[in-house]
This record gives structure tokens, sequence and C-alpha cells, in this order.
């Protein structure tokens, strides 16, 4: 039987095209949105293998109607793919609690609530793939998205965790890191603060504008990026945290540097904070 896929957010961007390409590689997926007319198209070209799903990942009752829904078509779940999520522009201090809140909910807790309702499933099975579409802004901070940085390094955190707790059973993490890709993250998708406070507007400002200005020329390809989560649930051996672009590995890698340059410089505080070898 042929793997069967959940898909959240497929009504643009990353989840739209790994729905196409999911199933044009013969898989069977649930291809879910909050409003299933924008994944009818994709539905009604594979009627056999193909699920539209209406999932709003903040309602716990839809939730659970959802992998009911899935369970009911094709008995099971073997790859959960968390893709639903919203970007928000603002410096910290210019951002509004609600929209913060929001985002957290969507980005984080909607995650989370989704993998619950679906590790039963993979748990009883002794096998599955989850992948938790966070961001290189999951792994480095930049101005004007502190808060979207947020919910992605706690979405990163949380698959690090979950990862080790599921292996035993059989079932594979995998946090999906990309960078700048061609989808609607950074138009529509994401709002602005009202607020603009002056002071930020060579940092948070100078980066918001350069990205809502960069968006629809970036160099990533959500298609080829869809090929590669494929290529990781596939893999014998998938990664904990995959890369998508270069960018992101050029961000990845500084990081790491700046973190070692920090330990290494700091090691005698580090270490002085416990108490002495004969005291321990």
């Amino acid at each position: 039987m042929s793997k069967v896929w959940f898909i959240t957010g497929c009504s643009t961007g990353f989840g739209r095209e790994l729905a196409k390409e999911v199933l044009a590689a013969g898989y069977w997926a649930a291809v879910a949105s909050r409003n299933t007319d924008d994944v009818k198209d994709i539905v009604e070209a594979y009627p056999e293998t193909a699920l539209a799903v209406k999932l709003d990942v903040t309602q716990a009752d839809e939730i659970k109607a959802a992998v009911e829904q899935i369970r009911q078509k094709f008995s099971t779940i073997d790859v959960l793919v968390n893709n639903a999520g919203i970007g928000y522009f603002g410096a910290i201090e210019e951002s509004e609690e609600d929209e913060v809140r929001r985002m957290f909910e969507i980005n984080f807790f909607g995650l989370a609530a989704v993998t619950k309702a679906v590790l039963p499933i993979m748990r009883t099975q002794r096998s599955g793939n989850i992948l938790n579409v966070a961001s290189i802004g999951g792994l480095v901070g930049f101005p004007a998205v502190g808060f979207y940085n947020a919910t992605k390094f706690a979405v990163d955190g949380y698959s690090e965790s979950l990862s080790k707790e599921v292996a035993p059973l059989g079932i594979k993490v995998t946090v999906i890191a990309p960078s700048g890709f061609r989808t609607d993250w950074a138009g529509r998708s994401a709002n602005n603060s009202k607020t603009v406070i002056d002071d930020y507007k060579d940092t948070a400002g100078q980066n918001k504008s350069n990205i809502r200005g960069y968006s629809g020329k970036q160099p990533g390809d959500p298609v080829r990026a869809a090929k590669a989560m494929i290529k990781a649930v596939e893999s014998e051996k998938p990664p904990l945290r995959l890369l998508l672009g270069e960018a992101a590995l050029k961000g990845a890698r500084n990081k790491i540097e700046l973190l070692q340059k920090d330990f290494d410089t700091w090691e005698e505080t580090t270490i002085g904070a416990d108490f002495p070898k004969d005291e321990q």
C-alpha cells in the first residue's frame, strides 16, 4: 500500500507544491486547507488518491474531524507535514500582542495539536515521518521578525525533543528550515505591525523593507523544496534538520561559528559556575 501523507496549509506555497509532487509520485495525500475550494483543483486531478480536508489548525474540533476523515478514507497516516503558518513583521517593541499570540497559535500550538492527534496512529503502527516546517529563522534571529523567529525556534526545540521521544517507536522527525523561497510568506500571509518607531528604521525597518521588496524574487524554488522533502521521507536516515536554500546553509554555518566563538571565549567563566570538582 502506498504511503499516506497528511499535509497542512496547502492553499499556497510549500504545502500546495508538496501536495502536487506527492500525488504525482504515486503517494496518497490528505490535502488540508482552511477553505477546501483552494485545493479543489489538486484533488480533482487525483480523485482516487487525494482527499481535500478542511482544517484550521487552531480549532481542536477541526483537527479531530480531519484525522478521522483521513482514517475513514485511507485507514492510516504515514507522513505528517506540519506546514500551516503565517508571518508577521515588526520590531519587538512595535509588535501587537494579539497579532503575536495569533501567530503562536498557528505556527506553534496548532502544529503541536495536529502532531498530538496523529501520534497515536504512528505509535500503533510503529512507523511514521513527521516533517515540521520551520525556517532558517528558527536557528538564526533577524530584526523585524523577532516574534516570528520565536515561533520557529519553538518548533525547532519542540521537534528535537519529540524526535528523542519517538525514535524508539519507529517514528522519524525532521525540521524543515528554508531560507527565501517564492511562496506567499512575505506577501499577503504576513501582516505588519501598526506601530512604527523611528529608532528602529535602520534595523527592523530596513530588514522589513528588504524582505517585502524581495518577495517573488527569492532564489528558492518551492517545487525543488517539495522534492527535497520527499527525498528526506524516502531516506533510510532522514536528517533531524533539513536546510533548504544556500542562504539557509550560510546562515546556519555562520551561527555555528558565532556560538563556537562565544563558548570558547567564555569557557573559563562557564565552567567556573559549577561547584569545584572536589565538592561535587
